[in-house]
């Protein structure tokens, strides 16, 4: 048992941030990928992602931390946080480039606004991470690069490996211990997304059973109805049952996917979840389905 990890697991969720295990010694989460999810245990009604097992219950947090030194995930989303992630430059980058702390100043002094005080956090790497309060009427999600280059956000769909944590490289430190400070609002400003929410788009095949066209729309409405917390599961549930009708072949896989994506992305979800999730339960679902006459 390392006492340091369990330590800085135990400190995070005392401020109320949730915590989850990654791997030792490195940046990962540990436990197994969604495309390898075993449903059961668990996932027994659908695969837990990392920012879904995050708790801050101490018990729990004791027994991960002393069955093996894992380093602390920090679940930004659920932790009410948004951590600005400054990068430093890597061998590739082109001579002369500016990097994180030096895109960021350059954003401010555009900005018009002082650099920020918060609690920052010095990664082995030499970059930084910089603590906000979400702003509470907005749900962010994670970026990378939208606001400059080597500036990634983490927040909803996120985490951030936590002070205390140690790789080949070195030890994530806090360098700046102050309170966290709200986001600036100029700076939400500039990570709110504002593009229309696409409607869910459904064109059934020709081919396709009746039953299955009920299906389909009944399911792509309750995916794209889904609220916050839900949306994930939803649309594992929702592609569990719809593959029968793939495996049967009363509706092509192709079509549900199609609808099944713009469901999801209308809901909340980034594209990647979708395709991630509904690969899974698909997969899942036609080479495990009965023969129509047994189900």
């Amino acid at each position: 048992m390392n006492t340091d990890l369990l330590n800085a697991a135990l400190a995070a969720a005392e401020r109320g941030w949730p915590v989850f295990p990654l791997r030792p010694g490195g940046k990962r989460p540990a436990g197994h990928s969604q495309d390898r999810c075993p449903h059961s245990g668990r996932c027994a009604n659908g695969h837990l992602t990392p920012e879904q097992r995050a708790t801050t219950d101490a018990e729990l947090i004791r027994a991960a931390w002393t069955a093996r030194p894992y380093n602390v995930g920090l679940a930004t989303g659920p932790a009410g946080l948004l951590v600005v992630d400054l990068d430093t430059l890597k061998p590739t980058d082109e001579e002369g480039a500016p990097d994180g702390a030096t895109a960021f100043l350059a954003l401010c002094e555009r900005a018009g606004q002082p650099l920020p005080r918060t609690r920052r956090v010095r990664t082995p790497s030499g970059g930084q991470h910089l603590y906000f309060l979400a702003p509470s009427g907005a749900r962010l999600k994670s970026s990378a690069q939208r606001l400059a280059k080597r500036i990634d956000t983490r927040a909803w769909g996120g985490y951030v490996v936590a002070p205390g944590s140690t790789t080949p490289t070195g030890t994530y430190q806090v360098t700046d211990p102050g309170p966290v400070a709200e986001l600036p609002a100029w700076l939400a400003a500039l990570l709110v997304d504002r593009r229309p929410a696409a409607p869910a788009v459904i064109t059934p095949a020709g081919d396709a059973s009746r039953v299955a066209r009920v299906a389909l729309e009944r399911e792509t409405a309750r995916i794209t109805a889904a609220g916050e917390g839900t949306r994930e599961h939803t649309l594992f549930t929702a592609a569990r049952a719809m593959g029968r009708f793939v495996a049967w072949g009363d509706i092509p896989r192709h079509v549900v996917e199609t609808a099944f994506q713009a469901g999801g992305e209308t809901a909340g979800l980034s594209p990647a979840e979708c395709r991630s999730t509904l690969r899974s339960a698909l997969n899942w679902s036609i080479r495990t389905a009965r023969p129509r006459e047994t189900a």
